[in-house]
């Protein structure tokens, strides 16, 4: 059986178009076109800001699970822990590149 490019394309063409725009993608730009014009310590607070928000929802699940709540279940719970745990590491490791670069810069002979 032998492939053609053609049908290929088509088929690439038409999952596409079946998939449309996902909500990754538009997320993505919509974080994109929110940062054009903004200063980065507004991007830094607001980032923050999303990691102590994660953070606080993932506390919130662990302590309705921990009451009994039938509504939160404990593969929520976890995701949540992952998802705070996740985002902290990414900002601990800005933060380092932050202080890293500050240092070299500091450090440069004028």
């Amino acid at each position: 059986m032998q492939i053609g490019a053609n049908s290929l394309l088509q088929e690439m063409q038409s999952l596409n178009g079946q998939i449309g725009t996902s909500s990754i993608q538009t997320g993505i730009i919509r974080q994109v076109q929110n940062t054009s014009g903004s200063d980065f310590g507004q991007l830094l607070s607001q980032a923050v800001g999303n990691v102590s928000e994660l953070q606080s929802n993932a506390s919130n699940l662990a302590t309705r699970l921990d009451m009994g709540d039938t509504s939160v279940t404990l593969s929520d719970t976890v995701i949540a822990r992952e998802k705070s745990s996740v985002a902290f590491e990414a900002t601990v490791q800005v933060r380092n590149k932050l202080v890293e670069a500050y240092k070299e810069i500091m450090s440069m002979p004028v």
